[in-house]
């Protein structure tokens, strides 16, 4: 079951981010994330403020969570986007993660459709979001899934220097 995250949920998705950059000081993983910088439990505080945190549990436990909203952070603004669709009509998927003891069993592509159907109820037939170039998991996950790269924007990203962000679309 997917639904907007509480207060009691930060934990969980907290602890879904300390495992991933864990995995990734210790090799397994490249996500291109650094602990303490991004993302936080504040990253995951700041999120449920604004209404936009979305957590997927199953048997009484987060197994995935995402932030969902209209903003497109200003480094989208140097992508060569393939469609040119206005602001109010793009729907957004930030910082999706799935705990890594789980992963294989299909929540990132649930989480995806989620997000797919959402953009369908509000109107919001462009989808947009973005990974690091070094995320070969998630790159191939979202080109499965019918999501075109259409660039790749050098920057600091989320506080993260030297950055390769590729940015990812969707036409409904």
């Amino acid at each position: 079951m997917i639904r907007k995250a509480t207060a009691r949920d930060i934990a969980a998705v907290a602890a879904i981010y300390d495992a991933i950059l864990t995995k990734e000081e210790q090799g397994p993983v490249t996500v291109g994330w650094l602990r303490g910088v991004y993302p936080t439990e504040q990253t995951a505080r700041e999120s449920l403020e604004r209404g936009e945190l979305y957590v997927m549990e199953e048997n009484g436990r987060i197994v995935a969570a995402a932030k969902i909203n209209q903003e497109q952070v200003p480094e989208y603004a140097h992508c060569p986007w393939r469609y040119e669709a206005p602001p109010e009509q793009v729907l957004v998927i930030h910082t999706l993660v799935v705990d890594p003891a789980l992963q294989g069993k299909g929540y990132a592509t649930a989480f995806v459709a989620y997000y797919e159907e959402m953009a369908r109820a509000m109107n919001c037939p462009y989808l947009r979001m973005d990974t690091n170039s070094h995320n070969i998991p998630a790159r191939t996950l979202y080109k499965r899934l019918g999501y075109e790269e259409p660039g790749i924007v050098d920057c600091v990203f989320n506080g993260i220097p030297g950055v390769h962000l590729v940015c990812l679309e969707k036409k409904l």
